[in-house]
């Protein structure tokens, strides 16, 4: 497992096995997974693409956020100057709106989705309706606990970068262009690893939900734990769906927002080219949940965490443990 994680080829490797053997999963449920891409994970695509759309020009929230981001900046001392701050604090703006405006479909119908996903590669059958719902809870509740994750990334990598310009200030060194360019490239490396890491984990957390009917904080911990030491496959099975996702969102802007902007209406071919992109991203979101369950077969590792509540001493004792499975 430590050769895994220190030798990139290997760690592709494994990443192209499980690409495949997800793939393949992928048309032998074809079936299935086409309706659950038709019916339910289609609306939170429709969802995501027109909140992108939206959020530059109509919507109010938008600048509320971008003026606050803005101000927490600058009152913690990141150089106004820099344009990576400027571009950061623009994108994020961004990213929470869009989130903002697609909650409500991304806590049922993408949810909905991951739990029939789940349910029929955990089974080998397709699932009933009343079975993907008795998975909702323990997901739903795993993915607050996830935002919450990803809430805590963010802030630790804001604090380091607080720390590191305030640092520099104080030895004088914050007024040179080199610096600002040093740090701030440095500042987009962390914070892409961290939030990288921090997705995979969330990820990782829903297969674990979904397959052991429990949710919450515990399932965070048994995700880590799972994929110790194979940070790095993970990594590469992110990179070509999340490649994915971001080219589909591109391709909706530009044939599809920018051709409104154009004409001033939309005509029906240009709303059958949306409906058809965001029937793309709905297969790539299916094939994404594939994915994380075949990388989290993969592992072969099994994990159970043994809660217990000692009244006389007080306090909780939490015990978890891996055993590799040959």
């Amino acid at each position: 497992m430590q050769e895994e994680e220190h030798n990139p080829r290997i760690a592709m490797g494994k990443a192209t096995k499980i690409l495949r053997r997800s793939i393949h999963t992928f048309l032998q449920h074809y079936q299935h997974f086409t309706s659950v891409v038709a019916l339910i994970a289609f609306p939170f695509s429709v969802s995501v693409l027109i909140s992108q759309a939206i959020v530059p020009s109509t919507s109010s929230l938008f600048p509320t956020i971008h003026n606050r981001l803005q101000s927490l900046f600058d009152a913690a001392g990141f150089p106004p100057s820099s344009q990576f701050f400027t571009i950061f604090t623009q994108k994020l703006s961004q990213t929470i709106s869009s989130s903002i405006l697609s909650l409500p479909f991304t806590l049922t119908f993408l949810l909905i989705t991951k739990a029939s996903i789940i349910q029929a590669l955990n089974f080998h059958k397709n699932p009933s309706f009343s079975s993907v719902l008795s998975l909702y809870p323990s997901i739903l509740i795993t993915h607050l606990c996830n935002s919450l994750l990803i809430l805590s990334a963010n802030a630790t990598v804001f604090s380091l970068l607080f720390i590191a310009f305030n640092f520099l200030e104080g030895f004088g060194f914050s007024g040179s262009p080199k610096t600002l360019l040093f740090l701030s490239a440095s500042g987009a490396v962390l914070y892409s690893i961290v939030l990288a890491n921090a997705l995979i984990i969330c990820n990782m957390a829903l297969v674990l939900s979904g397959t052991e009917k429990s949710g919450g904080y515990l399932t965070i911990l048994k995700a880590c734990l799972v994929i110790r030491g194979r940070t790095s496959t993970a990594l590469f099975l992110a990179l070509p769906v999340s490649l994915g996702l971001a080219a589909i969102e591109a391709l909706f802007q530009y044939r599809v927002v920018r051709a409104y902007h154009f004409e001033g209406k939309l005509g029906s071919s240009m709303v059958l080219e949306g409906v058809f992109i965001a029937y793309l991203y709905s297969v790539l979101v299916v094939l994404d949940t594939v994915v994380s369950f075949m990388f989290f077969k993969s592992c072969k590792t099994s994990s159970w965490v043994e809660y217990s509540d000692e009244e006389s001493g007080g306090y909780t004792n939490l015990k978890t443990a891996l055993k590799e499975v040959s």
